[in-house]
């Protein structure tokens, strides 16, 4: 039993297939390239796929699987200028999980047609089904990074008693459901580090002890003091709040993390 391999089908394949995953793996990595730069990095890497198939040596399915991670290093590299050889592999395996995914919904795509479609496996029916598997795979990156963007906010907090504003970047939590047990009242999280900047115009008539789960670990108690007024600047809105709880955390928020303040949703409601 043999297959018969049309090398310019496979060119056209490997590169419009390789031009799509390229694509994918810059919206992940968050790497931009020119359209001209993208089809560059395709096209190197479909024709050393080519070379692989045409290399007598060992079965066919063997030799692409040893060329496909430096191939698609090589096309990460050609394409994003990715130079180091951690960040290469990293780049490679995110390429191979696209492949995956795209890959699983492009066969399911295929299946589907060859119910409607007698010629199911010509070329334009497998171009039109990546097309397609391509575009669903982005829309779910595209749908999963704007959650993400959506829950880091870069707000500025004036504290009316140090007569200061203070810009951070702060997480919005729309599953904080942190609460005075006596008030009810919303309350936010802060680090250590901000704590200590704004820490003066902490009373200690205004300390509040909130009880807590999973916040570091399973139980306990965070201190909190309530400020009597709060001025919040998010995405050109100005929220003035009164009576803000902020808890401190020093165990779940790092100094080092470029979040140092986990918003309570209700603060951001005009």
């Amino acid at each position: 039993m043999y297959y018969k391999l049309y090398i310019d089908s496979v060119f056209i394949l490997q590169i419009t297939g390789n031009f799509y995953l390229l694509s994918l793996t810059g919206m992940i990595l968050g790497c931009t390239a020119t359209h001209k730069r993208i089809w560059f990095g395709a096209a190197a890497g479909a024709l050393f796929i080519c070379m692989a198939i045409l290399v007598p040596a060992g079965p066919v399915y063997v030799r692409i699987l040893i060329g496909t991670v430096p191939v698609s290093m090589l096309m990460c590299y050609l394409t994003f200028g990715i130079r180091r050889g951690r960040n290469l592999i990293h780049g490679s395996l995110i390429m191979a999980g696209c492949g995956f995914f795209s890959g699983s919904i492009m066969i399911w795509i295929l299946n589907r047609l060859r119910m409607v479609l007698s010629d199911s496996g010509g070329m334009a029916v497998t171009l039109v089904s990546g097309y397609l598997s391509y575009r669903i795979v982005r829309g779910m990156i595209g749908y999963f990074r704007n959650r993400k963007e959506n829950c880091i906010r870069k707000v500025a907090v004036y504290v009316p008693d140090l007569n200061q504003k203070i810009r951070i970047q702060a997480f919005l939590d729309t599953g904080n459901q942190l609460a005075d047990p006596v008030s009810g009242a919303p309350v936010s999280v802060i680090s250590r580090k901000l704590a200590d900047e704004i820490g003066s115009c902490f009373k200690p008539e205004k300390y509040h002890a909130i009880p807590f789960r999973s916040v570091g670990r399973k139980s306990g108690i965070l201190d909190a003091y309530e400020l009597p007024e709060l001025f919040i600047e998010e995405q050109g809105r100005d929220i003035r709040k009164a009576h803000v709880i902020l808890a401190i955390c020093d165990d779940g928020i790092s100094e080092e993390s470029i979040c140092q303040m986990i918003l309570h949703p209700r603060l951001l409601e005009n």
